[in-house]
């Protein structure tokens, strides 16, 4: 059964969900932009100093989930403010799968609304605690050939070379640039 994929920060989302809801929920949560420091810290260690990896990463980044109550709630509130930034020169179509290294907490709901099947990282959206392998890279592929052992990527869409695992075991591959409005073929190494 062949299927079309999407990667979703960057690919079908204009910038990154998971940084608009933290500063959604630091904005409306005092107590919660307490944690932003720490998270700030993590950052250089993981991609500036390589001292940590992107799970201990994500471990500091959603400790802010802690102190946001109705977490339901506020998730169906940041996406009626940011669904419009679903945008750009690819359009998922119901049936399609989003397989993103964002919380599936996150994408859940707005992929479902969409009739898109959902693979993400897997984390506790109220404690933050983090569930599994963070879904990037090689993880997207084992994550996928475990829930569609027997699929076949048609054509694969997203905005980062981080992606190459994915982008190898499709027929076709794009690369996305939202804000050019662009879709070309996937690089080759």
């Amino acid at each position: 059964m062949p299927m079309d994929v999407y990667d979703f920060d960057g690919t079908l989302y204009k910038g990154d969900s998971t940084r608009d809801f933290i500063l959604w929920c630091a904005r409306r949560h005092p107590r919660a932009a307490l944690t932003l420091p720490r998270a700030g810290v993590a950052t250089v260690a993981c991609f500036g100093l390589h001292l940590i990896d992107k799970t201990a990463f994500k471990t500091a980044l959603y400790r802010f989930l802690q102190f946001v109550p109705h977490i339901e709630r506020e998730l169906e509130l940041f996406w009626q403010a940011h669904e419009k930034n679903i945008t750009g020169p690819c359009r998922a179509k119901p049936g399609d799968l989003v397989i993103s290294a964002g919380a599936e907490f996150l994408l859940g709901d707005v992929c479902e609304k969409r009739g898109l099947a959902l693979i993400g990282s897997l984390v506790d959206m109220h404690t933050g605690e983090i569930l599994g392998p963070n879904c990037s890279n090689e993880e997207k592929v084992r994550r996928f050939r475990e829930q569609y052992p027997d699929a076949v990527v048609d054509r694969f869409y997203s905005d980062s070379r981080n992606d190459d695992p994915m982008a190898a075991i499709a027929r076709k591959a794009f690369m996305v640039n939202i804000p050019r409005n662009e879709l070309l073929p996937w690089p080759r190494k």
